[in-house]
């Protein structure tokens, strides 16, 4: 099992908490890419928190290209720390961007005239 740790007093909220353990797991090596995650049930019930909570961090990790949901199959290590980090740098640019009056499509074609 990962070594997750979570605090309730902390200001970080939970879900934050478990995402940024995981992230240190699969950083540290302690989950490899290609490794099978335990279910979101015994997280949760290790880290003494909602199952929903650790569902949160998990699809947080999966939208940065650090985990892949498969049916059947639960949850696996599919990226490294540096892709999580430029999927979440990517979805600070779109942000950023749109909130400038940027459209997706537009900041893609942005992005591709740079040398």
């Amino acid at each position: 099992m990962l070594s997750v740790k979570v605090d309730p007093e902390d200001s970080v909220a939970l879900h934050d908490q478990v995402a940024a353990e995981l992230r240190k797991a699969i950083a540290n090596g302690e989950a490899a890419r290609g490794e099978r995650l335990p279910p979101a049930r015994d997280l949760a019930a290790v880290l003494n928190v909602n199952a929903n909570t650790v569902l949160r961090a998990l699809r947080i990790l999966r939208d940065e290209g650090l985990l892949e949901f498969r049916r059947g199959r639960g949850i696996t290590v599919s990226g490294s720390p540096d892709s999580g980090a430029v999927v979440a740098r990517a979805r600070e640019l779109i942000d950023f961007a749109r909130g400038h009056g940027y459209r997706r499509e537009e900041l893609a074609r942005l992005i591709e005239s740079l040398p």
